[in-house]
């Protein structure tokens, strides 16, 4: 080993830190926990370095590291410290194992069954079967009602088609933060879809907070083609973000995902 290599493996690890927690968060269903494991996979990678070391890539063998101290501490979720987080929990408790972890790998993470076989220590053929069971129950959980926050009216349209074909329903586009906290007020969503920046170069950001300030348990997926600006360990933090260009995999898992750990009310699971 020579003298930079413990620099240069420190750096990919680095590099690589803010998907493992957005994998984490994700994962979870809770920021806080996700960040706990994500931390512990750190603090284990620390003591043994050779554990996070992949021949593919530096990014296979953190989320390797990560899975090893998930499945040693029993692949909790995120604790259920409101009725959301518990109604969230319960959801959990009815997938079929492992299937979840495997689908975000894929469908957030971009792995391929090869890698994800890797990470969780399956077979290629396992991760391809976990990943069709995932998407079908996961899809199958809750519907509801979902606003878009995006100024392109392509981007617009195409998401707003992905989001009726999983059955849910779109309550409206709006391009600027004035118009989505008007559309918000007048039809409350279960789920907000947001771009970053918006047609009169206000932010999603802000319109989602002026939202949240009125609805506070609304699930939020942030779209952005710079992920690395949103994931930097500030308060708060989006638990579901695609980044752009996205493909319709990506819209689907995360919108079922947030759908399925952040039902509400209005949702019938």
């Amino acid at each position: 080993m020579t003298s930079t290599e413990p620099r240069d493996f420190a750096s990919l690890v680095a590099a690589n830190l803010p998907f493992l927690r957005r994998y984490a968060r994700a994962l979870t269903g809770s920021q806080d926990s996700g960040d706990r494991y994500a931390a512990a996979t750190l603090e284990a990678v620390l003591l043994d370095d050779s554990i996070a070391k992949s021949d593919a890539d530096a990014k296979l063998g953190l989320f390797r590291a990560f899975h090893m101290v998930w499945a040693s501490a029993g692949a909790p979720v995120g604790e259920a410290d409101t009725r959301l987080s518990a109604r969230a929990q319960a959801h959990m408790a009815d997938l079929t194992p492992n299937t979840r972890e495997a689908l975000l790998l894929h469908v957030i993470e971009g792995f391929t069954p090869a890698d994800i076989a890797e990470i969780m220590q399956i077979s290629a053929d396992e991760a391809v079967d976990y990943i069709e069971i995932a998407r079908r129950e996961m899809d199958n959980s809750v519907r509801g009602r979902v606003m878009v926050i995006e100024d392109e009216a392509i981007i617009a349209m195409d998401i707003s088609s992905i989001v009726q074909d999983l059955g849910h329903d779109v309550t409206g586009i709006a391009r600027t933060r004035t118009e989505a906290v008007a559309l918000a007020a007048s039809n409350r969503p279960d789920l907000i879809l947001a771009d970053i920046q918006l047609a009169d170069n206000s932010s999603g950001i802000d319109a989602v907070n002026d939202i949240l300030a009125q609805f506070e348990d609304i699930p939020v997926i942030f779209i952005t083609a710079f992920p690395e600006r949103l994931l930097t360990g500030a308060r708060p933090e989006p638990a579901f973000l695609i980044t752009k260009p996205f493909s319709e995999d990506q819209v689907r898992s995360a919108v079922s995902q947030a759908m399925f750990f952040s039902s509400t009310e209005t949702l019938a699971a």
